[in-house]
Order: C-alpha cells, then structure tokens, then sequence
C-alpha cells in the first residue's frame, strides 16, 4: 500500500537527529511485524487523557500492537473520556495558576492532568457504581478476573451505552476489548478505580483476592511470551515507569530464573521520552543498559525518541497506518 501524506512528509523532511530516529524507527516497527514478530506497546504518562485512542485503536483494529502494557490510569481514562468528554475543562494557561487557583479546581471536582481536568463526578462516579456491580458479582460466584478483564467485561455489557460522548471507534479501550486483546496493567492499585477497590475492600464490601495481583500479570505475561516468540516479539515504550519496566523484565525472569535458556531476547526496542538521560532513571536510561539486564541482545535494533510521545507516537502510528 502506498503511504499517506504525513508519511511521505516526515520521510522527507525528518532526515536528522530526533526526527530522523522517528522515521528509523517506525520503518524498523514496520519491518518487525512484515517478518511476523508480535508488538508489546507500553503506555505510561497520561497518553489516555491526551486522546491517543484516536489513533491508537486503528493500530489494535489493524493488528499493529498485540498486547499492551499500560498504567491503571491509562486503562481508565480511555473510558473515562470515552463517557464524559463533554465534561472535561482545558486550562490552557496551566503554567500560571496559583494555589489557590488548583484548589478551586479541586473543590468542583476538576482533577488536573497538565492541560486538561477531568470530571471527578461524570468520570470517575459514573464509572464507578457499574463496575462496583460487576466486582460484587464476581466475587457472588467466586470469580476471579484481571482489572483489564473487569474493564473488558464493563464495556461490551453495553451498560454505558447512554453516556458515550466521543465515537466509539476513538476508544482504544473498546477496540481492545474486541479484540480480547491480552494487557497487564502492574501497580493497577495505583489508579482511582484501584483506590475504590481497595477502599470496598477496607468497608469489607470486597475481598482483595477477588482481583488479580501483579504477580498474577507477570506469570500471564511469561506463559504469553513463551507462547508468542517464535518469531521474535518488539518492545514498544511510550514513556517510561512501570508500565515499561515490568513487562520487559518477563525476558531476564524465564532465562535467569526460570533457566529457560532458550526464551528468546525483546527483537526490537523503542522508547520515547523526554526524561533527562541518566543511568540512575529507568526512564532516562540508554538502551544498551538494557543488554546487561538480560532484556536486550547486542543485536537488537534500538531506537530512542527524546520528545513529547503526545507529538511522535500519532506521527509513527501514522506511519504504520500508511496515513
């Protein structure tokens, strides 16, 4: 297929440093998935609330991303957008707001993410009394599910049908669960859905153990690798944190721990971030610190994009889309 205009713009013209390795590494993502190999996609930041979904669900539609790592806020907040857009306040003037300023935000409910402010009661609330239901059932018939799966479960039940507000085909949440498209999402207790659980958990409306852990997600994610890397799996990081560095660690876990000598290295790996390059950061680390983590071959074609992944990961979806 012939590539699109924004394609052909950033050939052309993205020829040096960070432009150029925005090009080299959407070819190499490219060549990854012609040869056969799996792509991981990691979300971290607030990339949900910056409306990647736009883009981002044509990528899983398409067969671009075949599992996805991702922050409990991220998983959230696709939703969240999904059923309250019209709610949401941007400030663009965000640098200037005094104190006092962010406390009035705070007491109308507006929670902050740079720019743009999320509507606690259209958000959060109106998430929050379907999926509760949906915890207390499970636990009735002693079921036991992964927060992505309770959240795969809310939307195709088709309970939030009355309040969508964007179009569903923007949601990279609903395009995944579709697809039943398989994602870990570590330290989900981090998140607000995960703060709500926990505080139903400390009412002793809901037993901890009704949800899955984290060390359940890793033992997923290694059965899952083990199970995909035949023809090699990619490592696609947008940001940094835990939603990076959890899943790319299932690589030196089965070689070293396990003694699966024979798991083979993450064949492609891409990180963009505007984290200050240091190797006291995960996220400001060079990849080739990764080589003697056990997560990265010498060989292993690496590629870091130091920007705003809001500017270049539609830019190199784009690509991959042939837009």
């Amino acid at each position: 297929m012939n590539k699109g205009a924004i394609s052909s713009f950033i050939e052309k013209y993205y020829l040096h440093f960070n432009a150029a390795s925005v090009v080299d590494a959407a070819k190499a993502y490219e060549k990854q998935l012609e040869g056969g190999s799996k792509m991981l996609v990691s979300l971290a930041g607030a990339m949900s609330t910056a409306e990647l979904g736009k883009i981002f669900a044509e990528m899983i539609r398409q067969n671009k991303v075949h599992i996805i790592s991702c922050t409990g806020a991220n998983l959230e907040e696709d939703i969240m957008n999904l059923v309250a857009h019209s709610h949401y306040k941007r400030v663009p003037n965000y640098r200037d707001l005094t104190p006092k300023e962010e406390w009035e935000l705070l007491e109308k409910g507006l929670n902050r993410v740079t720019d743009t402010c999320i509507p606690e009661e259209e958000a959060f609330r109106r998430l929050q009394k379907h999926i509760v239901k949906i915890w207390k059932d499970a636990e009735a018939n002693d079921e036991r599910y992964f927060p992505h799966e309770f959240m795969y479960k809310l939307l195709l039940s088709g309970v939030l049908e009355e309040y969508y507000e964007i179009d569903l085909k923007d949601s990279w949440m609903y395009a995944a669960a579709e697809k039943n498209l398989p994602i870990v999402v570590p330290g989900w207790e981090d998140s607000t859905m995960g703060n709500i659980f926990a505080s139903y958990v400390m009412k002793g409306e809901l037993k901890a153990t009704t949800m899955k852990s984290g060390i359940e997600y890793m033992t997923f994610l290694a059965d899952w690798y083990t199970d995909n890397s035949k023809n090699g799996i990619g490592f696609f990081q947008i940001g940094g944190g835990i939603a990076g560095d959890f899943p790319i660690c299932v690589v030196p876990m089965l070689y070293q721990d396990m003694e699966r000598t024979d798991t083979p290295f993450w064949n492609y790996f891409c990180q963009i971030s505007d984290s200050t390059t240091s190797y006291g950061s995960y996220s400001g680390a060079v990849p080739n610190e990764k080589i003697t983590w056990g997560k990265l071959d010498i060989d292993t074609p690496k590629f870091i994009i130091e920007s705003d992944a809001t500017i270049v990961a539609p830019l190199i979806f784009a690509y991959l889309l042939d837009m």
